[in-house]
């Protein structure tokens, strides 16, 4: 194996080593979780001891940047290095090139640069190790510095008329300095495993001036007719969030091993087994594979409400929310009725970036380019590519369904529950043949599965999209209801929106 020469140094601490032996993990992933807990408990630290009423927005972002580097040369050694090099680069080309191109220039480059790297870890290091590799947490660092170009590009360059509502409130009035701009992309609560998160909203955690997102947030503010900052406990949800955490590494680790993804493509299973019985098959061991995802978007989510960080207002009941950085909802994604709603609840905040910066942004097929962005920016296996491109066909599908079908079952409430359970296990089926060269990674074992179903999915999703008629994206768009700026704040989660619109 490859890493079995390289130098301790460049791959992370060994001194979990004894640790990843007994417990038959690889080091990397053992490093991983433990930087996770210590950031865990950092985080509690973090909100007690420098919370703004305590200290300067100069402090914490020194001490988030400090403590985000150091975990990063732990889990990775000098390969952290990687982060500083893109982050730097980029901030030049901020100020270097200016407003008016910035972000084109920074998506290039960002991209580029990971990209790079991408293809050196695969292709010269170690093809096929799906392990903590140093270009997840660059994953995140790229949202982050494309994000940021394109929202100094909206709030310096931009007219205030040419931005959508929530351009107006994402949108930056002035260039951040380096230790801003170095605490959003490193910090330690997000260093290794996000959640991607605004700018403004980040800043707004720093400095201790939290977004009003709702009227009940300003009904649970009010003493003595006066606004109060209130300060809601994270305890409660952060317990919630890590016990969901342990339910899905229980799940994963007791699971995985009992239906693995590549007996999909056995001759014998193939030969041998029903085709309803391979569906059934094929459902059983995609869905093996979500709680590891489950398990560290949770618990990222987690590290960073426990230092103050995910506020989203009240609920109506007056419970707190802290969903603002959240990157799945679970429940929606087991029950999801379309692949829209799938993808609107798997990865949130990378839903988010690719919709404000490829998807809004695009004049010609968004759908093509966003999928297209979304396979260059996971990697260089293969696998993805043919995940993404096959799921640009699904989804003009899907769209072409729900948009010429739907109406006719909408007509009584047991006409909407067939419809319902109809279109629940056909997107379970869309979506696990969709991801599987996700997982299996090369073209050869791929398609070897795609020809085991006679690219069935494929034909079918190509028929129905070219036969259903749907109304060009403009047309839909001048149709549709005008969102009032807190729909727009309930609904992607952004701060100052109520605000602005008053």
């Amino acid at each position: 194996m490859a890493t079995e020469t390289v130098s301790p140094a460049c791959t992370g601490s060994s001194l979990l080593q004894p640790i990843s032996e007994i417990i038959n993990l690889p080091l990397d992933q053992v490093n991983f979780v433990v930087c996770q807990l210590f950031a865990l408990l950092t985080a509690f630290w973090f909100r007690l001891y420098l919370h703004p009423s305590k200290t300067s927005p100069f402090v914490r972002h020194v001490v988030a940047t400090l403590l985000g580097f150091y975990f990063a040369l732990f889990c990775f050694g000098w390969y952290a290095l990687h982060f500083l090099v893109q982050s730097g680069l980029t901030y030049g080309i901020m100020i270097l090139t200016g407003v008016e191109h910035m972000h084109k220039y920074c998506l290039v480059v960002a991209l580029g640069y990971l990209s790079f790297c991408q293809i050196t870890r695969v292709y010269v290091f170690d093809y096929g190790m799906y392990s903590a590799d140093f270009t997840g947490p660059m994953m995140v660092i790229t949202q982050k510095i494309t994000s940021l170009a394109f929202e100094i590009h909206d709030g310096m360059c931009r007219k205030e008329e040419q931005l959508t509502p929530n351009q107006k409130v994402l949108a930056i009035r002035r260039m951040p300095s380096l230790l801003e701009y170095f605490s959003y992309n490193c910090n330690f609560m997000g260093i290794l495993a996000g959640p991607t998160s605004s700018y403004n909203d980040y800043i707004a955690f720093i400095e201790g001036t939290p977004c009003r997102r709702s009227k009940d947030h300003q009904t649970n503010g009010k003493t003595n007719g006066r606004h109060k900052q209130t300060d809601p406990s994270p305890n409660i949800e952060v317990v919630r969030k890590l016990a969901t955490c342990f339910f899905s590494l229980m799940v994963f680790l007791s699971v995985c091993k009992v239906f693995p993804v590549e007996r999909n493509i056995d001759d014998d299973f193939i030969a041998t087994t029903p085709f309803y019985a391979q569906v059934v098959y094929l459902y059983l061991s995609m869905l093996t594979t979500r709680p590891k995802y489950y398990f560290v978007w949770t618990l990222a989510d987690a590290i960073n409400n426990a230092a103050g960080f995910g506020f989203n207002g009240y609920n109506s009941d007056g419970s707190p929310r802290w969903d603002l950085i959240s990157n799945l909802r679970i429940m929606d994604i087991e029950f999801a009725t379309s692949f829209k709603m799938f993808l609107d609840n798997w990865n949130i905040q990378t839903a988010h970036w690719l919709k404000r910066v490829c998807y809004e942004r695009c004049p010609y097929n968004p759908t093509a380019a966003t999928f297209i962005l979304s396979a260059m920016w996971h990697g260089a296996y293969p696998g993805y590519y043919l995940t993404f491109l096959t799921g640009i066909v699904v989804t003009l599908a899907a769209r072409a369904m729900r948009h010429n079908v739907r109406p006719y079952f909408l007509g009584s409430p047991s006409h909407k529950l067939l419809y319902d359970g109809i279109t629940w296990a056909g997107t379970q089926i869309a979506i696990c043949y969709t991801v599987v060269p996700f997982v299996l990674l090369s073209v050869g074992p791929s398609m070897k599965f795609y020809r085991s179903w006679y690219f069935s999915v494929h034909i079918g999703c190509v028929l129905l999209a070219v036969a259903l008629p749907v109304k060009p994206r403009h047309l839909r768009l001048k149709e549709a209801p005008v969102f009032s700026h807190q729909d727009s704040t309930s609904t992607d989660g952004h701060c100052n929106q109520k605000t602005k619109a008053t």
